[in-house]
């Protein structure tokens, strides 16, 4: 009970890529992985305020490191004539030693970024702004750029109170144990005052389509190859069959109904022969005057 599985991690390699896509040796897997760590928190410590969503990571195999930055104010990571990007790939290549390339990607619709609404809720709340209030207004914005469903989760000492609670607050659905539903998943902490106050956001977008095998097109210039006949069939299809009459069968006569008339004419005397019958109704007729 209690166990929570990370949505991104529970989705990886169904729809959902890695974020560091290079192999390494046994012996060089931990320096790699531990210069990945540094490397991030280098960088999200001088971007603070670029709205950074994403950071992935790729190695060649001349030792090159490719950075993409995904980022919803890219004008900040990039700087006046390119300035910041170019002092910041000077500083990773002189702290790791090796020749690093960085490219930014832009987010068109920040408001269907789990992580940036989380970071947004958290700086509202560092400003003393009521979380309440911060979250009704990250759910709409996200419901009316078109996801399904979103849910916020918020933690800690709420409005400075003595002992911690939890609040949390949804709309549409949130499907998190379907697979093939496409959840974004982030986290972000608000450090207030009286304490740190914790944020979730997950924001369920739609249900990816399975991948669908396409029918193969028959080429319409390749040769038709010609069928060989086979012997027996032929030996079959040569010999002359017999015509088959279909003879309808009569149906067989039932018994002769009675006839309607004389059957309702005089009704029977129950329980004697034909005969005594015909005397009995013979005598209760009245003689003729």
């Amino acid at each position: 009970m209690g166990h929570k599985v990370h949505p991104n991690a529970f989705r990886l390699g169904v729809f959902r890529p890695w974020e560091a896509n290079w192999f390494a040796n046994p012996k060089d897997y931990t320096k790699m992985l531990h210069e990945d760590l540094e490397m991030r928190r280098v960088i999200l410590a001088r971007l603070r305020n670029a709205g950074i969503a994403k950071i992935e990571t790729e190695r060649s195999s001349n030792a090159q490191l490719t950075v993409t930055i995904h980022t919803a104010k890219p004008g900040i990571v990039i700087g006046k004539g390119g300035a910041s990007v170019d002092q910041l790939r000077e500083d990773l290549e002189k702290r790791f030693g090796n020749r690093v390339r960085i490219s930014i990607q832009e987010i068109k619709q920040p408001e269907l970024d789990a992580q940036l609404v989380a970071e947004n809720i958290a700086s509202q709340i560092e400003r003393r702004i009521s979380y309440k209030r911060a979250m009704k207004q990250a759910i709409l914005r996200t419901m009316r750029s078109g996801a399904k469903g979103v849910r916020i989760y918020c933690g800690g000492r709420l409005r400075g109170a003595e002992m911690a609670r939890r609040e949390w607050d949804r709309e549409g659905r949130v499907p998190l144990h379907t697979l093939r539903a496409n959840i974004d998943f982030g986290r972000a902490t608000a450090n207030t005052t009286f304490g740190a106050i914790g944020v979730k956001c997950w924001i369920y977008k739609d249900v990816a389509a399975p991948l669908r095998k396409q029918p193969v097109a028959a080429d319409a210039s390749a040769p038709i190859a010609e069928i060989a006949p086979q012997p027996e069939l032929a030996a079959v299809l040569a010999e002359p069959q017999a015509a088959v009459v279909e003879v309808a069968t009569p149906e067989p006569e039932g018994p002769p109904r009675r006839n309607e008339a004389s059957t309702t004419a005089r009704p029977a005397l129950v329980g004697l022969p034909p005969s005594r019958a015909n005397e009995k109704s013979r005598k209760k007729r009245p003689a003729p005057e």
